[in-house]
């Protein structure tokens, strides 16, 4: 992913929290809206209540891996911030990433493939 496909600014963050549509699962809170470009943009939330800089930083690196690989699933033209749950620190890849794309099927993020 390059580092422009990122979400940094608090604003953006802020404007997806207030106007953006959101799923929920025992793993991951994933908002969502559609952006005026060609490309998913992408930001993580990972607070400092699930541990330590080592065990965020995982949970960060794990999703961002998950949204990786399966990029190609994705409709292109939106905004996507994912908020890691207390769950998401002792859930395995599987889990976390089954959680991950059923959150983002519910909101429609994934391309219908026949």
């Amino acid at each position: 992913m390059d580092s422009r496909c990122t979400l940094k600014k608090n604003s953006d963050f802020r404007r997806l929290y207030s106007k953006g549509q959101s799923a929920v699962n025992p793993y991951v809170v994933v908002y969502c809206r559609r952006n005026r470009e060609k490309v998913n943009r992408l930001g993580y939330t990972v607070s400092t209540k699930l541990g330590h800089a080592v065990v965020r930083n995982r949970v960060r690196r794990r999703l961002r891996e998950i949204y990786r690989l399966n990029a190609h699933k994705f409709k292109p033209g939106y905004d996507i911030v994912v908020v890691a749950r207390s769950r998401s620190v002792g859930a395995s890849y599987q889990k976390l990433e089954a959680g991950f794309l059923n959150a983002c099927g519910k909101l429609g993020l994934l391309e219908e493939r026949l």
